[in-house]
């Protein structure tokens, strides 16, 4: 069965005049609706660049690439940038907050490129907001709050636009633990309630969060593992 996320043979390399520099090496994997993956791997191992792919931030240069049943890996940068919008909800490790609008103003951002008015705007991000605990601060912005704060209002945003899948690039990078723990049990609801989520992350404690962690070392999967593996190997 194909996967929401369908990655056959990727490969991706930049070249530097006539040296070729292979980050990815012929990547194959699926993800499917509703599962909850972490991607891993020391830096250098290609995880962030596949996380580009995936996130239709970059094309491969080799391979085939199917998103929810559309064939991305050959799009022009418009196309991609459509799919981006509709299909995928990012947080990252900076929050990527505008600093003069409100959090309701910064979760409503995606929805003025989708066309919607003002009013049905505003009524989309404190419904987001809500659903992250944070309808009490609407009206604060980013500095008026913590950096916890700040990622839960980035989280609304990722998902304002009702996303099939989040991908979340270092989400805990820049919070405590307690913080962290929180964040994570923030993105555990979310796929409960039917969405995929893709993390990357190089931290082991916040991979445990997810059902299923794929490593990638020099350009390739070293081990991929569901938590149902793992069980039963203990």
């Amino acid at each position: 069965m194909q996967g929401i996320i369908h990655i056959e043979e990727i490969r991706k390399s930049y070249f530097m005049g006539s040296q070729e520099l292979q980050v990815l090496k012929g990547i194959s994997l699926d993800i499917y609706k509703e599962e909850y993956v972490a991607l891993m791997g020391p830096s250098g191992s290609g995880k962030s660049t596949l996380m580009n792919i995936i996130g239709c931030l970059d094309s491969p240069t080799g391979g085939k690439y199917i998103l929810n049943e559309k064939d991305v890996s050959r799009m022009a940068d418009d196309d991609l940038a459509q799919v981006r919008n509709q299909e995928i909800g990012f947080v990252f490790q900076q929050f990527n907050l505008l600093p003069r609008l409100t959090a309701a103003e910064n979760v409503a951002l995606p929805l003025v490129y989708a066309g919607f008015s003002k009013k049905q705007r505003i009524e989309k991000a404190l419904a987001m907001l809500e659903r992250v605990s944070l309808a009490d601060r609407s009206h604060h912005k980013p500095n008026e709050l913590s950096g916890g704060q700040c990622q839960r209002v980035a989280i609304a945003r990722a998902l304002v636009n009702d996303p099939s899948i989040i991908l979340a690039d270092e989400p805990t990078g820049n919070l405590d633990s307690k913080t962290s723990v929180e964040i994570m049990d923030i993105f555990s609801a979310i796929q409960a309630a039917g969405n995929t989520v893709v993390l990357v992350t190089h931290e082991e404690d916040i991979a445990r969060f997810a059902k299923r962690i794929i490593r990638l070392r020099d350009g390739v999967v070293e081990s991929d593992t569901t938590k149902v593996m793992e069980a039963i190997a203990q």
